[in-house]
């Protein structure tokens, strides 16, 4: 990886202890000459995890905010541990807050592919549905300008996605990516913007970006802070679950795979983004112990990295039918135009999951979209 291969990179990391109800603090260091891991107990000032491999992680994963799970153990990074790592990785890891708006939520496939294109990463994502309170907050910049109260009636008049992306100059090029403000003027200058393909005007105008750092903390911190309250849009009735698993996510199929749901008539009424420890893994997946020889590899695949949920409304066995069969070996010679036929590797880097058994629909949907989403 360039001229730091023989360094190290380090961070401030913290587990949450649920035995012991406590957060334990870390050094965590990441040596990418041999993608090696080191921890150190910074209450107790020793040694926690001499230098070991650990398979799962590779430098591409490891940020501020970023996830990664060390022997069972679930870390979020949570700082930059020394000036080199925070000036190596500051820039490259660079953050900005984008939303899909109500106008251009239906077209949430065909963006989430042109961010997968230009090699953007998804840290966090989320549908809400936001008040008039949390839009006159978020836009609060704008209070008395002539557009306002047209902005928060339109940002209010149906579900908006929020995600949070990362990667080298984010800001400025999420930005021109949706294009001018005005979807006229983006038609005419930069044809090939989001906003000059799903926009209307000034205000119906698909997509939003940070315009600056200070505006990005802020406005990620507005949809993914602790302890924010924005409403999801989950029906929790009369759906399934549709779970896009790490793999596909680091694949960057995520945008397909989306945009494969809708065009073949699925309507997706709730969408939020997850990183599961393995406790939940297991206990998500719990009806296939002792089922599926796989089930171990199961577990340890859903706990690599962040996955998708999705609800999806509608009969469950239609979605399962167009998921297609868990082996996608299987799938491609049977059912060569379903998901797991067209994304899959194997039985278990198969793309998604989905439910298998009708009277778990309903289990599975509230597992993540009242539980997790707590």
């Amino acid at each position: 990886m360039g001229s730091f291969t023989d360094s190290r990179l380090v961070f401030q990391a913290e587990w949450y202890d649920q035995n012991a109800e406590l957060v334990r603090r870390y050094q965590f260091m990441f040596y990418p000459v041999d993608n090696t891991v080191e921890m150190f107990d910074v209450k107790n000032r020793r040694l926690f995890l001499k230098r070991s491999a650990v398979p799962n992680i590779t430098e591409d994963k490891l940020y501020v905010g970023s996830v990664v799970n060390v022997n069972s153990r679930q870390l979020t990074l949570t700082g930059y541990g020394d000036n080199f790592t925070e000036k190596t990785l500051a820039t490259r890891n660079e953050k900005t807050l984008a939303i899909i708006k109500p106008d251009a939520v239906g077209k949430v496939g065909p963006i989430l592919e042109r961010v997968c294109r230009e090699g953007i990463k998804f840290c966090n994502a989320k549908m809400v549905n936001m008040s008039k309170a949390d839009a006159a907050s978020f836009y609060a910049e704008h209070s008395g300008k002539h557009f306002f109260d047209d902005l928060i009636e339109f940002i209010v008049s149906g579900p908006v996605i929020a995600l949070e992306l990362m990667g080298d100059d984010v800001i400025a090029r999420w930005n021109k990516i949706i294009g001018p403000n005005n979807a006229s003027e983006a038609r005419s200058k930069v044809p090939q913007s989001l906003r000059a393909l799903y926009g209307s005007n000034g205000t119906a105008n698909a997509c939003h970006g940070s315009e600056n750092p200070a505006a990005a903390a802020r406005e990620i911190d507005f949809f993914f802070g602790a302890g924010r309250g924005l409403s999801g849009t989950a029906r929790l009735s009369g759906s399934t679950l549709c779970l896009v698993k790490p793999h596909a996510i680091e694949n960057g199929n995520i945008g397909k795979i989306i945009s494969m749901i809708t065009d073949n008539g699925f309507a997706i009424s709730a969408m939020e983004m997850f990183n599961l420890d393995r406790a939940n893994a297991e206990e998500f997946l719990e009806i296939y112990k002792g089922v599926v020889t796989e089930y171990s590899q199961m577990v340890t695949e859903l706990c690599s990295g962040p996955c998708l949920a999705i609800e999806i409304v509608g009969q469950h066995k239609d979605f399962r039918d167009f998921v297609g069969p868990a082996d996608p070996e299987i799938a491609k010679h049977l059912r060569p135009k379903t998901v797991r036929a067209k994304f899959g590797q194997d039985k278990i880097f198969n793309s998604v999951h989905c439910t298998d058994l009708p009277e778990d629909v309903g289990l599975e949907v509230e597992y993540f979209f009242r539980i997790l989403s707590q």
